[in-house]
């Protein structure tokens, strides 16, 4: 928070304020002069902490009488209802939805030129892109056969002694030696499923789950258990009992305790633990992948799954691609039990990772700047996801749910009166408008009226004018559907 300009650090007090109900709506804020006295700051910096609030939609200017609280109208959209986790779960499938995907994503990439709220990354100018590049340089200046020269096989030392210091601090203790580095998480994914599944297990999933999971399930031919999950707690371990009774063949269960993808849900610890737990009962090993953790809005580290590993019975997975540069492409895995076969895996399948990248980030990621750029991009994308929430509550039909996150790169959308996402995206598409419609992400059926909205970018007019667009265009096919009907 130190790191925040003053006028920030000054806002974020008033609206914890509001947050707690010392200040309401209606409330009138204390006057720029009074703020002046009461902060020993100056008037500019009083100006901008009061016009960052009204920017952020928490308060409203009224003419000659200063600055009142207002009730941001995110507040006000529903919730996202929990799911029925006391039905049998569903049939265990061969996931099938790789032509799906592939349709979405070609169509997308053919449009051209379009405004794409269905990616999940930042924007490039969120990321420290001269300290990565100062870092590339010094490298080469050091070793400049780097370049020429063979790199080792499980990762860069370097690197690896980075990740294993900072993995501390998220309760796990790693030798350098059980850490290897991978062309991001998906191949740590595909590493870790490989090393613990055949052609024909069933695996575990969210529901609603990452698309790229279920591709990655599809092309090793294993089946999705999908597993209802709460918006705000994650995996549901009473459902996932209920399927480990009905089924023998979970050989894995694959989950993102942090901020999941699409849901944005934070496990709490009882349910880590209990998950870790319940599978070393069962035998069946946890795959987590925990790319997003550092997203989540909080000065205090989460733990991670694995810390409650006490058998190697969690392979854990993660990446730079969302936090620090994914231009990168970084990733790594430790694999517990399982460690010396994803070691052979990974080298039968892509040898060994370039060591250049590697020594630029862990050159950064062993200073504090590599905390202070964290910090800075989670406040970024704070203010992001509360325009963008802001933005829906105002040009969403009514009846629009949707989930408040704790942090991360994007909302997960629930349409009323069952419009289907797909009718939107066809519609948003013909204006140039990407959207990630929520059948990427399940095989079930259960999420066709559901999409995902990034908020990965600066917001501009240009993305208000989307989003206003965008939900015009779901109040069409809400009437679309109520003719039909």
């Amino acid at each position: 928070m130190d790191s925040l300009p003053l006028y920030r650090q000054l806002a974020a007090r008033y609206v914890d304020a509001i947050h707690t109900g010392s200040l309401k709506q209606g409330d009138r804020l204390p006057s720029l002069r009074s703020l002046m006295r009461l902060h020993a700051i100056s008037l500019s910096t009083a100006l901008q902490l009061c016009r960052a609030m009204e920017s952020d939609g928490w308060v409203e200017a009224r003419d000659r009488s200063g600055y009142f609280v207002r009730r941001p109208r995110r507040l006000a959209i529903a919730p996202m209802e929990e799911p029925l986790t006391v039905l049998p779960p569903d049939p265990a499938q061969y996931v099938g939805i790789h032509a799906r995907v592939s349709d979405f994503v070609v169509r997308g990439r053919t449009a051209g030129d379009t405004l794409n709220f269905a990616i999940a990354r930042g924007a490039p100018q969120l990321y420290p892109a001269e300290a990565l590049r100062n870092a590339m340089t010094r490298a080469l200046r050091h070793k400049p056969e780097l370049l020429t020269s063979a790199t080792p096989q499980k990762g860069n030392a370097q690197f690896r002694a980075v990740l294993t210091q900072r993995s501390l601090r998220i309760g796990m203790t790693i030798p350098p030696d059980e850490v290897l580095v991978t062309n991001d998480c998906i191949e740590a994914l595909n590493l870790a499923l490989r090393a613990v599944t055949q052609p024909g297990d069933t695996v575990a999933v969210e529901s609603p789950t990452f698309y790229g999971l279920l591709q990655v399930l599809e092309s090793l031919g294993l089946r999705a258990l999908e597993i209802p999950t709460s918006p705000q707690t994650g995996i549901s371990i009473e459902a996932l009992e209920l399927a480990l009774q009905a089924y023998d063949n979970v050989k894995a269960v694959a989950v993102v305790p942090h901020l999941q993808n699409p849901l944005g849900s934070v496990m709490p610890d009882a349910h880590k633990q209990r998950l870790a737990q319940l599978c070393e009962r069962h035998g069946i090993p946890v795959i987590e992948d925990d790319s997003y953790s550092e997203l989540v809005d909080s000065e205090t580290p989460l733990r991670a799954l694995k810390s409650w590993d006490r058998t190697g019975n969690v392979i854990y997975c993660a990446s730079l691609h969302k936090i620090l540069a994914p231009g990168l492409r970084l990733g790594w895995i430790t694999a517990g039990r399982w460690h010396a076969r994803v070691e052979m895996l990974k080298y039968a399948q892509t040898r060994n990772n370039e060591d250049l990248a590697q020594l630029a980030a862990g050159e950064f990621m062993g200073t504090g700047s590599y905390d202070r750029h964290l910090r800075r991009l989670r406040e970024h994308l704070g203010r992001q996801r509360e325009q963008t929430t802001e933005a829906i509550a105002n040009y969403f039909p009514a009846g629009t749910r949707l989930n408040l996150p704790r942090g991360g790169l994007q909302l997960w959308l629930e349409l009323p009166e069952r419009i289907g996402a797909n009718a939107l995206f066809e519609a948003a598409l013909a204006e140039r408008i990407q959207i990630a419609p929520g059948a990427m992400f399940s095989n079930s059926g259960r999420f066709d009226h559901y999409l995902r909205i990034n908020c990965g970018w600066p917001y501009s007019p240009a993305i208000d004018a989307g989003l206003k667009r965008l939900g015009e265009l779901a109040a069409q096919c809400c009437a679309a559907a109520r003719r039909a009907a």
